[in-house]
């Protein structure tokens, strides 16, 4: 499909969604574009997409590999998957394995921090208030969720958490903590919640084993430079380049 005869639904920060070739499905693409702090920081990072386009899918298919299911349907060319459309549920997870980030200015936490037990956290999505930290409550009192679906993506989250942390230790790197969206997959049997949106390094952090070398947007966040070099080394860690 071209570029001229395509339709554009969305463009995020890091995305841009197109319309698929049947109505449930959608063709995402990944920008080069790196944004952070709430779009406050924006650059351009040269085959960042790209990257992230094969760690995401490689990803994503091991997740659907363990009968979680994803939007993830197959990776069409070098920045391009084709995925379900679902519908995005407006709570951005996020769950911590060692301090760092927010949790270590709000709770006083050094850096670097093994955390007692891996934490979930909640966050609204909305880039106008911050993506502010929210509770469960707050997600059923406003409808975003029910009570049955905050409880499956927690589970979720903390059954990808386990396996996430086996990939990426068995070559040699730390998953601190990272980001997971969800979103309710319609058929004419069932709604189904199921994994959304990315995974890479531009929604994990993640640290070399021995070094605590940064390999991961806080690069480009804390101006520590070879972003992209980082990107490419994860890759390469995960055997897909």
């Amino acid at each position: 499909m071209s570029e001229t005869n395509r339709k554009k639904i969305y463009e995020g920060k890091a995305k841009i969604l197109y319309k698929g070739p049947k109505p449930s499905t959608i063709i995402q693409y990944y920008k080069d574009d790196a944004t952070a702090f709430n779009n406050k920081k924006r650059s351009t990072i040269d085959g960042k997409g790209a990257l992230n386009n094969r760690i995401s899918a490689f990803l994503m298919e091991k997740i659907n590999s363990l009968g979680i299911t994803t939007h993830f349907i197959k990776r069409l060319n070098m920045r391009e998957q084709l995925v379900h459309y679902v519908d995005i549920i407006p709570v951005e997870v996020v769950v911590r394995n060692f301090a760092a980030g927010s949790i270590c200015k709000r709770l006083n936490i050094k850096e670097g921090e093994n955390l007692p037990k891996s934490i979930v956290e909640y966050y609204y999505k909305s880039d106008e208030l911050g993506d502010p930290l929210v509770a469960e409550d707050h997600i059923i009192a406003f409808g975003w969720a029910n009570l049955q679906e905050l409880d499956e993506l927690h589970n979720l989250s903390l059954r990808i958490n386990d396996f996430l942390l086996g990939i990426f230790s068995s070559v040699g790197i730390k998953l601190v903590d990272f980001k997971l969206e969800f979103g309710r997959l319609n058929s004419a049997d069932c709604t189904e919640i199921v994994l959304a949106d990315e995974l890479s390094p531009d929604n994990f952090r993640l640290w070399d084993n021995k070094t605590n070398k940064k390999l991961d947007k806080d690069r480009f966040r804390l101006d520590l430079g070879n972003t992209i070099d980082a990107y490419r080394e994860v890759a390469e860690r995960l055997g897909i380049l």
